[in-house]
């Protein structure tokens, strides 16, 4: 069973919260509440998320403040944010929302499908690197190991086949996640966080093709994860 992603979002108006459950119910995925920035930082620190929405105009910790704090944290810098704002004070203000690490900026009231879409893009890039890590996994483990098996001379070369296959599919669906992302309309920090996904893929294609039979005796080098 494939695990869900989730996707955080943070607002201090519970029918504001309860307006975008009812929008994203339809990506299936799991749907985590926050009712202020402390709330949102507290949850970040056990549990992995896709995306974040958060609202700016919050009592006390703020939108940008949260951003901010999310940012300056090793483990959660990377998850894009999509900042929500019920006002708009023109250029300068969305500026500050892409200066904090904003991914987007939408006001309110916003296009329902088009904040699904957007969201959904940025779940699907999570379940492929969730994949690439999963894949890693495997052939460190088959890195350390050395490529030898006691008493079974056979099980280097079927793991490498089940990794090779497992591969494969992750580099098929993200080369149709990238063909989805290429065209003018697609946000450019999601065509950027596809394009890493793809050097990733490509990294360890080359980490697994060196390990097949034939390959030579050098050692294979796992691409970073980061």
């Amino acid at each position: 069973m494939v695990q869900k992603a989730k996707i955080l979002l943070v607002d201090d108006r519970p029918e504001n919260l309860l307006a975008l459950e009812a929008i994203l119910s339809a990506l299936d995925q799991t749907l985590v509440r926050a009712s202020s920035g402390e709330e949102a930082l507290k949850a970040l620190l056990t549990d992995d998320f896709a995306v974040i929405l958060l609202d700016v105009q919050m009592p006390g910790m703020d939108g940008f403040e949260t951003a901010a704090h999310i940012k300056r944290r090793e483990r959660t810098r990377d998850i894009p944010i999509i900042f929500l704002t019920a006002i708009n004070h023109g250029p300068h203000h969305t500026f500050r929302g892409y200066a904090a690490g904003a991914v987007d900026y939408i006001s309110k009231p916003f296009d329902p499908w088009v904040l699904r879409a957007k969201v959904s893009v940025f779940v699907e890039l999570y379940m492929k690197n969730c994949q690439l890590r999963e894949q890693a996994a495997l052939l460190r483990l088959q890195l350390e190991g050395g490529g030898h098996t006691v008493g079974d001379p056979k099980e280097p070369a079927g793991l490498l086949a089940e990794l090779s296959a497992r591969l494969a599919a992750v580099e098929e669906q993200a080369e149709a996640l990238s063909k989805q992302l290429d065209d003018e309309s697609a946000d450019a920090a999601a065509v950027a966080t596809a394009a890493h996904l793809e050097r990733k893929l490509t990294g360890l294609r080359r980490a697994l093709d060196a390990l097949e039979p034939g390959a030579g005796s050098g050692t294979a080098t796992l691409p970073s994860q980061n």
